[in-house]
């Protein structure tokens, strides 16, 4: 048998680490914004996958790691870099 919690408990579970995630994300955005040069396709990806967020469907979080998420399925012959970027920059 699966136990739903209802909204008040989650609430109450996850109200405190999602506020601070959020003012963690603002006070990034603040300092992209505060710094100089020219922003590249990440921070672009970033706001277009926060705007999953106000949409109100039920899988934002789906919505959020497709949208940053390379969508091609053929490999690449080289990797471009040493680690993950975050975002893919055909977005």
């Amino acid at each position: 048998m699966i136990h739903r919690m209802t909204r008040q408990q989650v609430l109450d579970l996850y109200f405190m680490d999602a506020r601070c995630k959020l003012i963690e994300v603002a006070a990034f955005l603040d300092r992209v914004d505060r710094g100089s040069g020219e922003p590249d396709f990440r921070l672009e990806a970033f706001r277009r996958a926060m705007r999953h967020l106000a949409d109100g469907d039920a899988d934002r979080a789906g919505a959020v790691l497709r949208s940053l998420s390379d969508p091609t399925v053929e490999p690449i012959p080289v990797a471009p870099g040493k680690g993950a970027i975050g975002a893919w920059p055909g977005c």
